[in-house]
This record gives C-alpha cells, sequence and structure tokens, in this order.
C-alpha cells in the first residue's frame, strides 16, 4: 500500500472505515488484530492501534474482551453519514463558491453536473 501525505493512523482509520462502507466488513465482523495491520503495512503496532482507536472512540468498533475488535451495529450508516458531510465540505462548499465567482446559477450548475454524470 502506498501511503500519502496524511498520517498513518488516520490511514489505517480510513482504510477500515472504506471496508465497513463497501461492505468489504459488516456488523459484527471481527477487523484485523492491530499487529496484523502493523504486520501488512510495516508499521508500528502502535500506530497501528492508534488508527483502531480512534474508531472505537467514534462508536465504529467495539471490543471483544480476549477476542478482538467487532464493527458496531450501525457503523456503515455513521461513517455513510459523516462521510456525506465531509463530501459536502470538501467538494460541493467550494464548486458552489467558485461558481457564484464565475456568476454561474442553479440551473447551470446542475446541468453542468447532470453532463459529467451522464459522461462519465
Amino acid at each position: 500500500m502506498v501511503f500519502e501525505d496524511r498520517p498513518l493512523f488516520v490511514q489505517i482509520t480510513e482504510q477500515i472505515e472504506s471496508a465497513i462502507i463497501d461492505g468489504s466488513l459488516a456488523e459484527e465482523d471481527q477487523v484485523p488484530s492491530t499487529n496484523e495491520l502493523a504486520a501488512f503495512h510495516r508499521i508500528n503496532p502502535a500506530t497501528a492501534l492508534k488508527g483502531i482507536n480512534r474508531l472505537v472512540a467514534d462508536g465504529v468498533l467495539y471490543k471483544r474482551r480476549g477476542i478482538g475488535m467487532f464493527v458496531s451495529a450501525g457503523a456503515r450508516d455513521l461513517l455513510r453519514q459523516r462521510r456525506r458531510a465531509d463530501f459536502a465540505r470538501q467538494y460541493v462548499d467550494p464548486l458552489v463558491a467558485e461558481a457564484r465567482r464565475l456568476g454561474l446559477g442553479p440551473d447551470e450548475i446542475k446541468s453542468l453536473l447532470d453532463d459529467a454524470v451522464v459522461g462519465s
């Protein structure tokens, strides 16, 4: 896996989140252990644990003592809601701001989006 500029523990968190969102990890599925993640990515287990702990703090994962970490009920919906909000902040808000600067109205923006979706 090629790591980007974000901290490794954030990338581990996002990788697990993506697996939950796309259904690779379902509710009540066990997630890889911190040692498995560390070995796979060739990182320090403490780094992997930091990523896992973020998901536990967010209610996405929970611990079964002596067994491991599991995907919480409702985790997929929670993550999808959060990512939708992030999507709006990262992409839609800047798009609308630039469209306003260019004098584009809502109908023109919608037409551009429709064209982009149909063209893909």
